[in-house]
């Protein structure tokens, strides 16, 4: 049950569009932080540290790269609700919405992204090169196999909405919500509704929140809308760990799945990886693997 994460670089083999808010200038969020550092298009490569900001919608129908790359520690990026789009690439697009390559302390906040490969993809190179990220209060719709991917220790995800990924033609057969690498928590987020195009054999799978060799904690968040096709597979929140250190808690969410197919509430590569107090219903499965702390389980 588990997808291939970064299919691009060969690693580990294991969101129709929300109608966006106007792009006329919108009162609720504050300037202040930005200090004359404001992104006015794209592409654009952020190489000085500090808060950047978006004051309109901005769109680019690149292909490949990035619409906007963090290329040094310590960036804060806040959309203040505007749009970043990347639609008009259409579904075979490889681009990044917003994209950090091993870099330290990256925060991604209040953006309306749509439209790419990945909404948000922080990248390392191994554990050591990227650490203390930060996604927040962000909706992600649209994209074509990730709404947030991110490798990094002591990383937090919370209160994102990533809705309707999937679609990717370049790279075919799943859909991923959420996916987070190394220690990291995944708290309060909604994902909803992942379908992917089948790929060669005719299979589609979706995992709603996958998280790898984590000892974090995977709370409070909401799955639904899981689609499969063929041979596909569902998952409302995947654990995966082959070094057996990991230990992370997965508790207080809610799963729903997609009542037929194979299908888990939570599947859990080990033992020591904890569930409880889920309520998870719709899956074939409730529990794969994980050590059960208690959870409810409907039909």
């Amino acid at each position: 049950m588990l997808i291939p994460i970064r299919p691009l670089l060969a690693t580990l083999a294991v969101l129709t569009g929300l109608l966006a808010l106007p792009g006329a200038a919108r009162a609720a969020q504050s300037y202040d932080a930005c200090e004359g550092r404001f992104i006015e298009s794209l592409p654009v490569v952020i190489g000085t540290q500090g808060v950047w900001c978006m004051r309109k919608d901005l769109t680019t129908a690149i292909t490949t790269g990035a619409a906007i790359t963090i290329a040094t520690n310590n960036v804060t990026i806040d959309c203040n609700d505007f749009k970043l789009g990347g639609l008009a690439a259409g579904s075979a697009t490889m681009t990044s919405g917003i994209l950090a390559e091993d870099r330290l302390n990256a925060t991604v906040r209040n953006c309306n992204i749509r439209g790419f490969y990945a909404g948000v993809s922080i990248e390392a190179s191994s554990r050591t090169h990227s650490a203390g990220h930060v996604v927040q209060d962000n909706r992600f719709a649209s994209n074509t196999r990730y709404g947030i991917f991110l490798e990094g220790d002591g990383s937090v995800v919370e209160r994102n909405k990533v809705i309707d990924t999937g679609g990717s033609t370049s790279v075919p057969g799943a859909a991923v919500g959420i996916s987070v690498t190394y220690d990291g928590d995944v708290l309060g987020n909604l994902v909803s509704n992942l379908a992917a195009v089948p790929n060669g054999s005719g299979a589609a799978s979706a995992n709603g929140i996958q998280v790898l060799y984590s000892s974090g904690t995977i709370a409070g968040n909401r799955v639904r809308g899981l689609a499969v096709q063929g041979s596909g597979t569902a998952v409302g929140i995947l654990t995966y760990d082959d070094t057996s250190t990991a230990r992370p808690s997965v508790h207080d969410n809610d799963l729903v799945g997609p009542g037929t197919t194979p299908s888990a509430g939570v599947y859990c590569y080990s033992a020591k990886h904890l569930a409880h107090d889920n309520t998870i219903g719709g899956f074939i499965t409730a529990l794969t693997t994980c050590t059960d702390g208690g959870n409810f389980v409907g039909p």
